[in-house]
């Protein structure tokens, strides 16, 4: 009898296991993280920042933002992690045709010295191909996070390319 009780319980078990559905847990693909993430919040946010000083590896806008800190500190807010250094953005991400462009993504710049060199990067805040604005930290005349032309003769010549980090 105990044995004949033990197998119909096994049996019970094992088929029940089959049967039972396991519940629906959301999953966030990356068509839906891709709604989630509002390219215009994603410059809005960046926006706050207008005026905050230039500081050589600066992260904080308490303290000041050098270009790759004031670009990693504003994607960081909406859970995407990029090099913390402007040149970890030469092998990442997929050139973008400037026709293509859209707000929220990265440009991607030479140096000023040397064209063999990451050594900048902005977040477009208005997309109009090779005319578009982004907005950066520079450490040039405005010394701060500003909104500069991409057309203008020293960023058009130090162009590397445009590439779109969200997921």
């Amino acid at each position: 009898m105990k044995l004949t009780l033990y197998i119909t319980f096994t049996a019970t078990v094992l088929c029940t296991s089959f049967f039972i559905k396991e519940e629906n847990k959301p999953v966030l693909t990356t068509i839906q993280a891709q709604k989630k993430i509002d390219r215009d919040s994603i410059v809005t946010y960046a926006k706050q920042y207008l005026g905050i000083p230039y500081l050589y590896a600066g992260n904080d806008p308490k303290k000041g933002f050098d270009c790759s800190g004031f670009v990693n500190y504003v994607f960081k807010n909406y859970g995407v992690t990029l090099p913390r250094s402007s040149g970890g953005f030469k092998n990442i991400g997929t050139k973008l045709a400037p026709e293509d462009f859209k707000v929220g993504d990265i440009l991607v710049f030479y140096g000023y010295k040397d064209k063999t060199i990451i050594g900048h990067l902005g977040i477009i805040c208005e997309a109009n191909g090779m005319h578009s604005k982004f907005i950066h930290a520079s450490s040039g005349k405005a010394g701060s996070v500003t909104i500069s032309d991409l057309d203008s003769d020293h960023y058009s010549k130090r162009y590397y390319k445009c590439i779109n980090v969200l997921p």
